[in-house]
């Protein structure tokens, strides 16, 4: 794989697409899938692995979405920092990561595609875009399913549907999610009683990287739990609705924020930029939760349009394997966060520091002498 092919430039769908007020930043959606008749990878032994990847893969080629990709390797052709920096973006999953004989990815020219072969199931297929498009997202990814159906048998009960590793993704075997950017929330001390509203909703509200991870950023992934039962277009639309709420909860944050603590929201985005703009070391996670603030202030007009790109980029190239790639030799923590902070001390220096009259109502106009 060519690193260079990842890391000099961004998917639009990692950074939310050119949406201003992006809560929203990005749609996903993952089928499970498995060929009929074949062990699923989890008990299968490598010989078994590896005819079903030889299956799967030339079948994959063929589609058009997967002409020219930008990645199709076996896992085990590729190095430990590149399966991080298709882990930190979001192309493959940590579990994946791990595998080596037998398993690879398959990644589309523009990276709207995203493949996994002997992941947990045979494929897991993933399909992403830039804000709040589940349906157009489901829609890519169905004529994926459909184009390598024609050349697979996939396993299929009439009675239950798809046939997947893990009992809670039979039926669909579908998760459709979003990733929302909530620092609103969080800062107004809702976000705990939005998850568990989520909850008893049967979704799942998840850290940056999925299931078991924190959520840094004020980054969230909310998700559909259920798969037996519903079709896709019911789980699609139940989603939708919730994450479109999530999203005007946010937005009624962010402006309760403005009307009875601006000053707080003044700081916040002040201090975030100050300790940014003057750090000489600085782990990954509170960069990330410093840039989220920022973000924020971004969206609230206290910075200039143009650094929403800067800030959405930062979060992404400042992670570790990123960082990794910019050396020759392997760095520690210490060096990373040297080098983290190095980093974006230069992107921001092209930035003007925040602007808070209009936040807190300081009257700009000439006065009479």
């Amino acid at each position: 794989m060519n690193i260079a092919q990842l890391l000099d430039t961004t998917a639009e769908w990692l950074t939310g697409g050119n949406s201003r007020q992006g809560v929203v930043i990005s749609s996903r959606m993952r089928l499970a899938r498995n060929v009929g008749g074949a062990s699923f990878p989890t008990w299968a032994k490598k010989p078994e692995r590896e005819k079903v990847y030889e299956s799967i893969m030339p079948a994959l080629l063929k589609l058009p979405e997967f002409q020219n990709p930008l990645l199709a390797e076996p896992m085990d052709k590729l190095t430990v920092l590149e399966k991080q920096i298709l882990v930190e973006q979001h192309l493959i999953s940590r579990e994946h990561a791990a595998k080596a004989g037998g398993s690879g990815v398959a990644v589309s020219h523009d990276r709207s595609y995203s493949i996994m072969v002997n992941e947990e199931d045979h494929l897991r297929m993933q399909a992403f875009a830039p804000g709040l498009q589940l349906r157009e997202v489901w829609s890519m990814l169905d004529a994926v399913d459909s184009g390598l159906e024609s050349y697979l048998q996939f396993a299929f009960s009439p009675r239950y549907g798809y046939l997947t590793a893990c009992p809670t993704n039979v039926g669909t075997g579908m998760r459709a999610s979003a990733m929302l950017h909530v620092p609103a929330l969080v800062l107004n001390e809702q976000i705990n009683q939005i998850v568990q509203a989520v909850g008893k909703l049967g979704l799942a509200v998840r850290g940056l990287y999925g299931e078991g991870t924190e959520a840094m950023g004020n980054l969230f992934q909310v998700s559909n739990q259920q798969t037996l039962g519903e079709s896709e277009s019911e789980i699609i639309e139940r989603l939708q609705k919730v994450i479109q709420q999530i999203a005007e909860h946010e937005q009624n944050a962010r402006a309760v924020l403005l009307e009875k603590r601006p000053r707080y929201v003044a700081d916040q985005v002040g201090r975030a930029h100050g300790a940014l703009t003057s750090c000489y070391s600085i782990s990954s996670k509170e960069a990330l939760n410093l840039l989220s603030i920022l973000r924020l202030g971004s969206d609230l007009d206290m910075l200039p349009r143009a650094s929403r790109q800067v800030i959405d980029e930062l979060m992404i190239v400042t992670q570790p394997g990123h960082l990794q790639s910019r050396c020759d030799q392997k760095l520690n923590a210490d060096e990373r966060d040297g080098m983290r902070a190095d980093l974006i001390r230069d992107k921001l220096a092209t930035i003007n520091k925040p602007d808070t009259r209009q936040v807190l109502r300081i009257d700009t106009r000439p006065q009479d002498s």
